[in-house]
């Protein structure tokens, strides 16, 4: 059986690996919703139920693109719809930049999530041309290293701007847009000069034919597994600086840090998950992340000092930083012919973070921020279920 995947990697990999890497950081712009939102909360004097509103529409467009971006793919190619998808992340940061009513910044969200839904579905095998299947969980999970480089400079770079208020350009805390922008033009613009050598399309087929997938009992545990995964990541993103508001009595200025402790735990927590994931088996090691979590979820649920919150948020940045490489990996690997149809199921599963935003606002409204966490426990006990389904070999 041919493996085109691996063909082009011994000569020119280094060389296409840095692109595709690069549009891995531009992946990682979706994270920015948890920090604007709460930003814009704070600007128009929102509730927090209209606030989470934003991380939810923004991850509810994946339940709408991303079966249709993986017959996309089988179409013009998996490079070229991660071409488009550069090209509306980039339009979806330069809106904001002309005004912050609450429907300019709907439609911005709205882009962003619509963008990096098609990112997210045809990046992911994208990277499966160039990486053997045996090393595919190891290099989306660097792939996710790399993301979460953008996603914990989102709030350092929003608070910088919102302190200094870069009078010269009146955007505040929106130059983060601006910076975010100019990084995605230059990944259009890399990717577009790279030779890539793609595998043959997959088959055609229909939004029924992806959907019937879900009929496998292994499909579906990785869909809820990647919702879960996606709902906790979200809900951490934009609950970590309100329960610190809450029950420290900070002002955003300083809890937003929070937000960017998650990501710099989840970004370690990618880099030495893509050395560990060559060693030991995935199954093993997620059932040690879900563990780290579930720990979390218990410290969060009555911490008073911000020590313990802090620890809490670093042992969930930690813990969830390997879960979507692990079950993607584990879902695409176990229907080899259909990567692409895989590819957009599972992607349509971030729209958990749609979901659990929404629940968690209206949780938070009627028993505080522990009514949040509790709906992000159910997600982490999800995951342990999920581990023991898993096969304890390496995929």
């Amino acid at each position: 059986m041919e493996t085109p995947n691996t063909v082009s990697v011994p000569k020119s990999s280094l060389m296409q690996i840095v692109p595709v890497m690069l549009c891995f950081f531009a992946m990682g712009f979706v994270d920015l919703v948890g920090t604007a939102s709460n930003y814009v909360q704070h600007d128009l004097g929102l509730t927090d139920s209209q606030a989470n509103l934003f991380p939810s529409l923004v991850f509810f467009w994946f339940l709408i693109f991303s079966v249709p971006t993986g017959m996309l793919m089988n179409r013009i190619g998996r490079k070229n719809t991660v071409l488009l998808s550069l090209a509306i992340t980039a339009l979806s940061l330069i809106i904001p930049c002309f005004g912050e009513s609450f429907g300019v910044m709907l439609v911005a969200f709205s882009l962003l999530g619509i963008g990096n839904a098609v990112m997210q579905t045809s990046l992911n095998p994208l990277v499966s041309n160039l990486i053997a299947p045996d090393r595919l969980a190891s290099t989306l999970t660097f792939g996710q290293f790399v993301k979460a480089i953008a996603s914990f400079l989102a709030p350092i770079i929003a608070a910088w701007g919102a302190a200094t208020y870069l009078p010269v350009f009146g955007l505040g805390w929106k130059i983060l847009f601006v910076i975010y922008a100019v990084a995605s033009i230059l990944s259009v613009t890399l990717l577009y000069a790279t030779p890539i050598d793609e595998e043959r399309a997959d088959r055609a087929s229909g939004v029924g034919e992806c959907l019937r997938l879900l009929g496998r009992p292994f499909i579906l545990l990785c869909f809820l597994g990647i919702m879960c995964h996606v709902g906790i990541d979200v809900g951490t993103n934009t609950t970590a600086p309100k329960i610190i508001m809450e029950r420290l009595a900070l002002p955003l200025e300083d809890a937003v840090y929070a937000t960017s402790l998650y990501f710099i735990f989840r970004t370690v927590g990618c880099f030495t998950g893509a050395f560990i994931l060559r060693r030991v088996s995935p199954r093993a090691f997620l059932g040690l992340s879900v563990a780290m979590m579930l720990a979390a979820m218990c410290v969060l649920f009555t911490a008073q000092s911000l020590t313990l919150i802090y620890m809490g948020i670093a042992l969930i940045g930690y813990g969830n930083s390997n879960v979507f490489s692990v079950v993607f990996s584990q879902a695409l690997n176990s229907a080899p012919d259909e990567k692409n149809e895989v590819s957009g199921l599972m992607i349509m599963g971030l729209f958990g973070g749609t979901v659990f935003p929404l629940a968690m606002g209206f949780a938070s409204e009627a028993f505080g921020q522990a009514g949040a966490v509790a709906v992000m426990t159910v997600g982490v006990l999800y995951l342990l279920l999920y581990t023991t389904k898993m096969k304890s070999s390496k995929i």
